[in-house]
């Protein structure tokens, strides 16, 4: 498990309070969280930084304003940042109000959000 099962109980436990039917998908070595088929946020175990990392898709609106915060990082696998993607510390989401802050912003943007093309099945 590359994720923290307490902090996925954490989302799990506030999407239903505010009452946001969501999925959940294991993928690159995290756990995602989506909403009408589009991801929502999730969270994963950084290597680099050494813990739990919520990973929050809020938008390029409130991006930059965001990222200044001293909990935020610009979320980035590849080496190029994702715009409207960052990355929380635990600092940012330790209370439930943070994390709270964090998924309103989530779940804001989720209407505004382009969903992921559906990848085409190979023939055989």
């Amino acid at each position: 498990m590359a994720y923290d099962e307490y902090l996925a109980d954490r989302i799990r436990r506030q999407l239903k309070e505010k009452k946001t039917h969501f999925t959940e998908l294991k993928m690159m070595g995290g756990l995602c969280f989506k909403v009408d088929n589009k991801m929502l946020c999730g969270i994963h175990i950084d290597k680099k930084y050494g813990d739990s990392l919520l990973m929050a898709r809020i938008g390029e609106s409130v991006y930059k304003t965001e990222l200044e915060k001293s909990q935020c990082l610009p979320m980035d696998f590849t080496g190029r940042p994702m715009r409207g993607y960052i990355f929380v510390t635990p600092e940012g989401f330790d209370t439930e109000d943070d994390l709270s802050y964090w998924l309103d912003l989530c779940i804001n943007f989720n209407p505004l959000a382009k969903a992921s093309k559906p990848k085409k099945k190979k023939a055989k």
